[in-house]
């Protein structure tokens, strides 16, 4: 197997550790959303078929999952993403059991439409393979040097969006399919040769895969890609002008570190699943809510079932716990109590400052990743910990409550916090979780000021974390 380059390699850990600093990010300005880059006729989804039958549904799928909803400028849409800057995109390799012809396609979120790109292979595997791309430059313009990690969340909730809005067909999803696999399978050409092959198109970076049949039942996953693969790169997008304002350095930095989490590893194809409740007015309606409107804590069973769904959606992935106040404050797991005391003032130092997060009904967080964790731990983590907040989030919605992921955290090392051993343990992603406002459902505390940092208490070796106030 090809080594990475050693610039990479070194540069990882460094990244890792400089993503999670108090260092504020040197941002752009604001960056508008490009055109769509891929020309040629656009082709309406049809509607036929549902994930249920024999035929995929695509245009049910993409509309409750990754669609700009009609009559809206693109920012609110049904997937959450990092400053609503949404930097996924979809590429569709459709076999036989498609409602559309075998091929190649670009999905087009705004006109809710496909550009083709090519045929198919005539060994494609029956169902569509959606491989999931992202472009850095927007998000590296507004969050700078945190922005990598921001990348991989929002496509893992991409992934389970399209996922739950797909099932419960059977879909498989892979959060670890080789980067190099993964491009040639899309038609696009490798991380390093986009300059060479494509000049003046933004490069799409790809990061996860889904497979749906068109029928619930087994699925041969392992030759998913391959077939796909085999085909040249298909036809190239169109270049844009003026597309990179964000800092060049920083925008370089994070393509190519995504490209090197991505390279060697296989691809796993793990089954899906839709929580009971959740139904296609859930994901057709689920949004991300205000901070001022996160104040009025969850009933505790409510809060229970969504801790156990973000916990046993992907378990391959972080740990969760969810912090709550009231008259017994504590980090809670599935499992029993991690911690006592109100760790909700530390989480909000700790969510690039976000002081809100202090007096939100719960708090939730996955957390794992080492500080020195290899490439394919950090990608897992944060695919699989916005793939698991995805779902809890359309669960939350479906039981009424309200929620808001925090994506961006800072100095925030769980572990160390609790009387473990620096650098094994840090919050990767959260949800904040709220109740409606009743007379059962009192405001949160307000916080102690910043400069009284709260009682965080492992049971068994009591503590208090310090750490300097971030800067939002």
């Amino acid at each position: 197997m090809p080594q990475a380059p050693p610039a990479a390699t070194d540069f990882l850990p460094r990244a890792l550790a400089d993503a999670r600093s108090p260092r504020v990010p040197s941002t752009a300005p604001y960056l508008p959303e490009h055109p769509f880059p891929w020309g040629g006729p656009a082709v309406a989804l049809d509607g036929r078929g549902s994930t249920g039958g024999r035929t995929v549904g695509l245009e049910r799928a993409l509309r409750l999952s990754l669609a700009v909803p009609h009559g809206t400028p693109g920012r609110l849409r049904p997937v959450a993403s990092a400053g609503a800057l949404h930097p996924v995109r979809a590429h569709l390799l459709l076999g036989p059991g498609c409602s559309l012809a075998p091929g190649r396609y670009a999905y087009d979120p705004h006109t809710h439409r496909v550009h083709p790109r090519g045929p198919a292979p005539a060994d494609a595997p029956p169902g569509a393979v959606v491989v999931l791309t992202v472009t850095a430059a927007r998000t590296v313009a507004h969050y700078g040097h945190r922005a990598w990690p921001l990348l991989l969340l929002d496509a893992g909730h991409a992934a389970a969006a399209l996922a739950l809005a797909a099932a419960p067909a059977g879909v498989r999803v892979a959060l670890d399919a080789d980067g190099a696999e993964l491009s040639a399978a899309a038609g696009l050409p490798h991380a390093a040769e986009w300059q060479a092959c494509r000049p003046g198109a933004e490069p799409e970076l790809p990061l996860a895969a889904l497979w749906l049949p068109p029928a619930p039942g087994p699925v041969p996953p392992a030759a998913a890609l391959a077939a796909w693969a085999a085909l040249p790169c298909a036809f190239a997008p169109l270049p844009q002008s003026a597309a990179e304002t964000a800092p060049p350095r920083e925008l370089d930095s994070a393509r190519t570190l995504l490209a090197h989490i991505t390279a060697g590893h296989g691809s796993t194809w793990h089954p899906t699943r839709r929580p009971a409740p959740v139904t296609d007015e859930t994901l057709r309606t689920r949004r991300s809510a205000a901070p001022s409107d996160l104040a009025y804590p969850p009933a505790p069973d409510l809060l229970a079932r969504i801790l156990a769904t973000a916990g046993d959606t992907r378990p391959e992935g972080p740990a969760w716990a969810a912090a709550i106040g009231g008259d017994a404050p504590g980090l809670l797991t599935a499992a029993g109590p991690l911690a006592s005391g109100d760790a909700r003032p530390t989480l909000a130092r700790w969510a690039a400052g976000q002081q809100w997060v202090g007096t939100a009904g719960a708090v939730l967080v996955a957390h794992g990743c080492p500080a020195d964790a290899p490439p394919a731990l950090i990608r897992s983590s944060h695919l699989a910990a916005g793939y698991a907040a995805g779902v809890a989030q359309a669960h939350a919605t479906a039981l009424g409550l309200r929620s808001r992921p925090i994506g961006s955290w800072q100095q925030a090392d769980l572990g160390a916090a609790l009387g473990g051993t620096p650098g094994h343990d840090w919050i990767v992603h959260g949800l904040a979780l709220a109740g409606p406002p009743g007379k059962d459902s009192p405001p949160g505390d307000t916080p102690p000021a910043p400069s009284t940092p709260p009682a965080l208490q492992a049971p068994s070796a009591p503590t208090t974390p310090s750490g300097k106030e971030e800067h939002p």
